[in-house]
């Protein structure tokens, strides 16, 4: 199996796949239309599925968009190319897809975790960017797959049919796990809590990019913060700012304040944190005083009991700064991730059958270089905790621009390295 390549029909199936996505991009938990063609042509392939509420927890999702958003794009899924058939299960936010291969013969349960959102971001226009140049850019306006989930969702429907033209290979049951919303760290969570990993023996999520170039792997990363993202609205009372400011409470000195009050959060000696406040929103008019502000933030741990210390300290700025200005603060927390490590034995494996793939020069067991964040680390730490192993790897992609860039790109041969590594990672693995 040392010189095997993926062929020559696979790669240009996964380029199409990864344009087409791309052309129609959809942020989380609106990934109707690509969730409906992912579960159409994995019946197509003979998996077995299981979808929407049968692995998601609807409840542990966060920062689901308004159920008049979600109606809208329904329809656009059903005028732009959706699967008709599957596309009715998908409604409402409940986007997710589990495939399963059970091969017939005794053996371990793998899973391996496949992303299929979008950005919020609008794509650039011009020349030089070179969707632009081959016509897939997103047809949808501020919305684009900036960060490789495009190409990730690709790479999960090649692997999905190698590993069914290769089954007499393979022993055990394969999973393979089509998630939603993964920017925000907002999915992981409901669908971990579904419980699609439990009973998992070996775990395995992967990224595109991320500054590694091409042709180099890394088995395991460990560089991800915890984090939580919130969404604080002050409520406080409208007064003529001239008349009768006594009359009035000000939600924009409370959310200043609290501004001032978070990025005054000490630091925790444990390791990094992070408190950013990305959006503050407030006021009416300049003879107004204020009732309303907006404000969206995030806290960021090393570990998620450093991240837990700076989420504690925020809410207790932001509560404190509604008192002392008399308004009322509604706290949503809209994602939520954990720090993890990757199992150290799976790391082994992954580097060894990366250095037999002839699509890497550079193998790298191990790496911390993110100061990102990931949900899937909610996966990684169900499967270890009951007993099983899991790590995070990445394939490496020269970008056109980098993650969540209006110019992002990557470079499309990364797609069959990434399905490589991972057959070989499901025969190695799955005849443990």
């Amino acid at each position: 199996m040392a010189e095997m390549l993926i062929e020559d029909e696979l790669k240009n199936e996964m380029i199409s796949w990864r344009r087409d996505l791309h052309r129609h991009a959809e942020s989380g938990f609106l990934e109707m239309r690509t969730a409906s063609r992912v579960a159409s042509f994995l019946e197509s392939l003979g998996y077995g599925l299981k979808v929407a509420e049968e692995v998601m927890d609807a409840k542990e999702r966060m920062g689901v968009p308004p159920q008049e958003v979600l109606d809208a794009h329904y329809k656009w899924a059903e005028q732009n190319g959706a699967d008709i058939g599957w596309l009715p299960k998908f409604k409402n936010g409940m986007t997710g897809i589990v495939a399963t291969l059970e091969t017939g013969k005794p053996g371990p349960v793998l899973a391996y975790r496949f992303d299929m959102d979008a950005l919020d971001i609008q794509e650039d226009m011009s020349e030089g960017h070179i969707p632009f140049e081959k016509g897939f850019t997103s047809m949808n306006e501020s919305k684009m797959h900036a960060c490789g989930h495009d190409g990730h969702t690709s790479i999960g429907l090649g692997f999905a049919k190698m590993l069914m033209d290769k089954k007499e290979e393979l022993a055990g049951t394969i999973k393979l796990i089509f998630q939603p919303a993964e920017e925000g760290t907002r999915g992981a969570k409901s669908m971990t809590e579904a419980g699609v990993v439990d009973g998992v023996d070996y775990f395995i999520a992967m990224h595109l990019g991320t500054g590694v170039p091409s042709g180099e792997f890394v088995a395991g990363n460990s560089g991800f913060l915890a984090t939580t993202k919130m969404d604080i609205e002050f409520k406080g009372k409208a007064a003529h700012a001239g008349g009768k400011p006594e009359e009035g409470r000000n939600a924009l000195m409370a959310a200043s304040s609290a501004v001032l009050g978070l990025y005054g959060i000490p630091r925790h000696s444990a390791g990094a944190s992070r408190v950013n406040v990305g959006v503050l929103n407030a006021g009416s008019g300049r003879n107004i005083i204020p009732s309303s502000a907006s404000m969206k933030l995030e806290t960021r741990g090393e570990t998620s009991e450093i991240n837990d210390y700076i989420r504690e300290q925020a809410l207790a700025v932001i509560e404190g700064a509604a008192k002392m200005y008399g308004v009322e603060a509604a706290i949503e927390i809209v994602g939520e991730a954990k720090s993890s490590m990757p199992s150290e034995e799976l790391v082994d494996v992954l580097a060894e059958v990366a250095k037999t793939s002839p699509y890497f020069k550079t193998v790298v067991p191990w790496s911390a270089d993110s100061a990102g964040s990931e949900d899937a680390t909610y996966y990684m730490e169900r499967v270890k905790e009951l007993g099983g192993q899991a790590t995070y790897c990445i394939v490496g992609s020269d970008l056109a621009a980098g993650h969540h860039n209006e110019r992002f790109d990557f470079d499309e041969a990364s797609m069959p390295a990434a399905v490589d590594v991972l057959y070989r990672s499901a025969v190695k693995l799955s005849r443990a």
